[in-house]
């Protein structure tokens, strides 16, 4: 059995960070990945957006690691020369009811350390963006987004050039826990038979990290009942037939099912209209029903009444790894560690959907913290 001291599993953006960050603390570190690259699951299927930290409640893990995690990500593009844009958002009051709404969300994004919004009149924000229909609108300026796979990859490279290792085709089998055993008392298994002994095990095998967690053999029952559930959240886009009439990320009011049908652009300006909110038993159907667009139409032409029949074209959907059902409230980041099960060394990331791109740099900070 080969020692090692640190494993993770899942080479997503969050699973990468983590890798990174152990192996420049000075720990042998080998992330292990299912597929055959990197960032395939719900990494590479999502807005690509880096978010301000408006809309969490205060407090709570999403809002501070988005909001750290915002800071460290637009610095590590700048430096590594990570493609990136910070373009801006509004947030769209699309009738006088909800005006008042945008002073709500002024004051949750203070809460959670976000000062820089900015209230604008309707004539106001038509002067940013002519094409818009709203009564009022918030500029949040520190929104943007990012080439996701090149952050992926050179996460990777930092990861790798300081002596960490990167494995894939290896999903796992088994874990275990062997607490007799004073050095490295963590066994990980993958399909092909290989058998790691390691001090350290970071879960963050994103859809599917809560059945890993529960697999952990060797620990008492209480140490697995705290484990939520799972729940698979597909999120559908459809694209723009043509070129948006935008230059920034048009959000409306956030409403209680969530953030609403929103248009984001990716680097090159094209324009996708999503994520709306499937409920799925199987985290693998990622099918996009042309049927859904018909929903679209009627919830963005409350901010974009030109927008032509028929220009919305299926585009691509990503599954979120949620832990929290369909009537429930949106759960937390979950970070299931020693301080929880008992078990020194292994951390379980659970639920890290939106905004866990944003906040991948934060949260490896955290891991590494709960380590120490």
């Amino acid at each position: 059995m080969e020692q090692i001291e640190a494993v993770v599993i899942g080479a997503g953006v969050v699973g990468l960070a983590v890798g990174r960050a152990l192996a420049l603390s000075g720990r042998e570190v080998l992330v292990l990945e299912s597929e055959n690259a990197i960032g395939t699951g719900t990494s590479s299927r999502n807005s690509e957006v880096i978010h301000a930290g408006i809309y969490y409640p205060a407090g709570s893990l999403k809002a501070r690691l988005c909001v750290q995690g915002k800071g460290l990500l637009y610095d590590y593009c700048t430096e590594r020369g990570v493609a990136h844009q910070r373009l801006g958002k509004l947030i769209v009051a699309t009738s006088l009811a909800q005006i008042m709404d945008l002073d709500g969300v002024i004051a949750k994004a203070i809460a959670n350390g976000v000062h820089d919004l900015q209230k604008l009149t309707r004539e106001q924000a038509r002067a940013l963006e002519p094409a818009l229909a709203c009564e009022a609108a918030l500029l949040s300026p520190s929104t943007g987004v990012i080439d996701s796979h090149a952050y992926m990859l050179s996460l990777q490279g930092d990861m790798e050039n300081a002596g960490g290792l990167l494995a894939l085709v290896s999903p796992v089998a088994q874990i275990g826990w062997n607490q007799g055993t004073p050095t490295h008392p963590i066994r990980v298994a993958t399909q092909d038979g290989t058998e790691l002994a390691c001090r350290v095990l970071v879960n963050a095998a994103g859809l599917n990290a809560v059945g890993v967690a529960r697999r952990m053999q060797g620990v008492p029952p209480s140490a697995l009942a705290p484990l939520p559930q799972a729940f698979y959240a597909k999120g559908n886009y459809f694209t723009l037939a043509g070129k948006a009439p935008f230059s920034r990320l048009i959000y409306p009011v956030p409403e209680k099912a969530g953030l609403g049908v929103h248009l984001t652009l990716d680097l090159g300006g094209q324009a996708k209209f999503g994520p709306d909110v499937q409920w799925m038993d199987d985290p693998t159907d990622l099918q996009v029903d042309p049927r859904r667009g018909d929903a679209f139409y009627a919830e963005v032409r409350r901010y974009w009444p030109e927008l032509p029949d028929g220009a919305l074209q299926p585009g691509y959907s990503g599954m979120r790894p949620k832990i929290s059902g369909p009537h429930e409230a949106a759960a937390d980041f979950m970070v299931h560690g020693p301080a929880e099960h008992g078990v020194p060394g292994w951390v379980n990331l659970l639920g890290i959907e939106s905004p866990g791109l944003t906040s991948s740099l934060a949260i490896a900070q955290h891991v590494l913290a709960l380590l120490r």
